[in-house]
């Protein structure tokens, strides 16, 4: 806001004349949320990288149905929209039903996130206290670290999460010449599977350990989660062996703030220890990338292009009641480990070609895609220009000893 005139209009005839200590908590809440989503629009700015679609975050929580009783938590919460949206099932579901006793457990530490950018991390907290969760003189409801680092001192029934895209865990080095480089991280952790630089795969691992026996988590993957070879390897025949990896979600690209992303949503429970038995029996893959546009302006994701999936899921039926259909298949165990590298990026659906006039997206979508996908591959290619510049000044002997260790 440029002219000084309105923004006086709006502080004194609007804001000031306005008895907000007289309003229910979520009104502010839905004005602050509706606020980081504007937020979230400025691709330049990185704030879309903290940012879930909402009518994604809705059809998760109306798959795994959060109770009053769950331990909820995100490790990479962002601004809180699962946490938030987890909450606010959990009171209109149970509503007056909800004893003092349950009421204090999600207001006083049943519900927490970890957020590694601490400017973010106050956005998360007041994104909570604004929709009424959590105390001013309570536990802090989001804690500012990097989950990773070392393993979980407390264990959730419910984690729900989708972390920052980008396959190196990195940080920022400061040498004694003041020049700046990234370097990875390889955490050293007894309760992991493996030891890898891969970020996607470290989160993936870590929500693993953080859940306790018979919980379950919801994780928005890249592709590269269901088919790395290597480590990636060994934590998918590890998940399906001793966790109940039970459904897959394959989403479309032009969802995200981020361009061209290609992910999904990796649903899976904890089970107890059961030697030489695995705990996945089927895994069901629903497909909806192929055939699929959408645009974060032009063809926005709805909760309702999401309902086909929630009733395939049936949360609130037996999973043995599932029924398949076009986009929604089964995989046995079997199957799934004596596919190569146990590679979980599965497809049937054919996408409709130029022949297939009648069946493409609008001449406009298909531009937005187009530009979407272009941006994410400079983006890509400059993160390995400068992966590859830093190695280069690695080898002429500049140097590379730290000084200062930030985020």
């Amino acid at each position: 806001m440029h002219d000084p005139a309105k923004l006086k209009r709006l502080v004194k005839d609007l804001i000031d004349k306005e008895n907000w200590s007289g309003q229910k908590t979520d009104i502010k809440g839905d004005a602050y949320e509706e606020l980081l989503s504007r937020g979230a629009e400025d691709i330049k700015s990185g704030a879309g990288q903290y940012f879930t679609p909402r009518p994604l975050i809705q059809a998760i929580i109306d798959c795994v149905r959060p109770t009053p009783d769950d331990t909820i938590t995100d490790p990479a919460c962002g601004t809180a929209g699962f946490l938030l949206a987890a909450a606010e099932y959990i009171l209109q579901e149970y509503g007056n039903q909800l004893t003092p006793e349950q009421r204090k457990h999600l207001s006083s530490g049943g519900i927490w996130g970890t957020e590694l950018v601490r400017n973010t991390a106050r956005l998360a907290a007041m994104n909570l206290f604004l929709h009424g969760i959590g105390q001013p003189t309570g536990p802090a409801l989001v804690r500012t670290k990097d989950a990773l680092a070392a393993p979980p001192d407390k264990r959730a029934s419910l984690v729900l999460a989708n972390p920052p895209f980008g396959k190196k865990s990195s940080i920022t080095v400061y040498g004694d010449d003041g020049t700046a480089a990234r370097e990875a991280i390889a955490y050293e952790r007894r309760d992991f599977w493996v030891t890898t630089t891969n970020k996607q795969l470290n989160v993936v691992q870590h929500i693993a350990s953080l859940l306790e026996i018979h919980g379950r988590a919801a994780v928005v993957v890249p592709d590269n989660v269901l088919f790395e070879g290597g480590a990636g390897e060994t934590i998918r025949r590890r998940l399906l062996n001793e966790y109940d990896v039970h459904t897959l979600l394959r989403l479309p690209t032009g969802i995200f703030y981020a361009g061209g992303v290609k992910a999904n949503v990796l649903f899976f429970e904890r089970k107890p220890a059961r030697p030489n038995q695995p705990w996945t029996k089927k895994l069901w893959v629903y497909d909806f990338r192929t055939a699929q546009h959408f645009t974060l302006k032009q063809n926005p994701l709805t909760r309702a292009h999401l309902e086909d999936f929630v009733q395939c899921y049936r949360p609130d039926e037996d999973r043995s009641k599932r029924v398949e259909t076009e986009r929604f298949k089964a995989y046995t165990y079997e199957e799934l480990v004596a596919r190569d590298k146990a590679n979980l990026d599965i497809t049937w659906l054919r996408a409709p070609s130029l022949d297939d006039a009648d069946n493409l997206p609008a001449p406009e979508v298909l531009a937005a895609e187009i530009v979407e996908d272009l941006q994410a591959a400079l983006e890509e290619f400059a993160a390995i220009a400068e992966t590859l510049q830093q190695a280069r000044g690695g080898d002429k002997g500049e140097s590379t000893e730290p000084a200062l260790v930030t985020d």
